[in-house]
């Protein structure tokens, strides 16, 4: 008999969209590899749904605060379910920008310089010489991001807006020109390299992701087998620094308008990747091999509490 699975989509983050999607997507294929699933739009009685529902394994597909940040995690840790993904700590340093790069710094990951300020600060005056992006420290799926060109002669303003909903501080990282890279952990294997080109987009923006056609996806990335490499090796040393459990997704800028040895930089790892029909750790995946069933099985089959 397979296990009850009980899919935890929807929330209440501004991911709300995203989280659907990839619970919708995950439930349907669980359901096809032959596990009874319950899908369960997470609101704040979440605890009490679940201690009523009695699932064998909760699959967490949420995103952004409170399903990746560690909160979620801490409320299955007390009352005993296991479930999927990293556990308490490692999803809150992976959601805090900062805290996550000054760990893959200490270990030897190339990392862009960056500095916390408060966003109000960020309007009067560059707060680096530009080019640089603007991000919300606890933000997922580029929510909020800003880049801010070479030359550009004023901080950019919507950041002080009363249409900014992504918190007081910031940070404010170095650009990293170059191409986009990203790499997928699944337990203690780095998988695939892969490409993201995206299609008549500034950068990987939420619509790059989230709509078909929004960015192109080369699997495997057409890059030396040197930078290959190397962009397996540090996505797995990331995973393994921050604490990381079940499949997790690094990403990385690699700039090679001088060399082909160029620059690579980590810029962040995602506890709880994307698993919509666009997604990138699917398609990462099948190119090693794994059909999306056999994934979404695996991670079920590895879940536990005490992660």
């Amino acid at each position: 008999m397979k296990k009850h699975v009980a899919v935890l989509l929807g929330g209440f983050s501004s991911e709300r969209p995203v989280s659907l999607s990839s619970g919708k997507a995950c439930a349907d294929a669980l359901e096809a590899e032959g596990y009874r699933v319950t899908r369960v739009d997470v609101g704040r009685d979440v605890a009490s749904v679940l201690v009523d529902l009695k699932p064998d394994v909760v699959f967490n597909a949420l995103h952004g605060p409170f399903g990746e940040d560690g909160t979620i995690q801490g409320i299955l840790e007390y009352i005993g379910i296991p479930y999927t993904h990293s556990g308490v700590l490692a999803s809150a340093l992976a959601m805090n920008k900062e805290q996550a790069k000054r760990i893959a710094k200490a270990v030897g990951i190339p990392v862009a310089e960056s500095r916390i300020v408060n966003r109000f600060t960020v309007v009067s005056e560059h707060p680096m010489k530009p080019p640089y992006v603007v991000k919300p420290v606890n933000e997922g799926s580029s929510f909020g991001v800003v880049i801010v060109k070479e030359g550009q002669s004023h901080p950019p303003q919507v950041i002080s807006s009363t249409e900014w909903n992504y918190g007081e501080t910031v940070m404010v990282e170095r650009y990293v020109h170059g191409r986009e890279l990203t790499c997928t952990v699944m337990g203690d294997v780095a998988l695939g390299v892969c490409e993201i080109i995206p299609t008549g987009h500034a950068f990987y923006d939420y619509d790059s992701k989230y709509v078909p056609g929004g960015s192109k996806h080369e699997v495997p990335a057409k890059i030396s087998l040197n930078i290959y490499q190397k962009i397996q090796t540090l996505s797995l040393k990331a995973h393994q620094a921050i604490g990381c459990r079940g499949v997790s997704r690094s990403d990385f800028r690699y700039d090679d308008r001088h060399s082909e040895n160029g620059e690579v930089v980590w810029l962040e790892i995602n506890t709880q990747p994307g698993m919509t029909p666009t997604s990138l750790v699917p398609e990462i995946a099948a190119q090693a091999g794994h059909s999306f069933g056999d994934l979404l099985s695996w991670m079920v089959e590895d879940a536990s509490c005490l992660r």
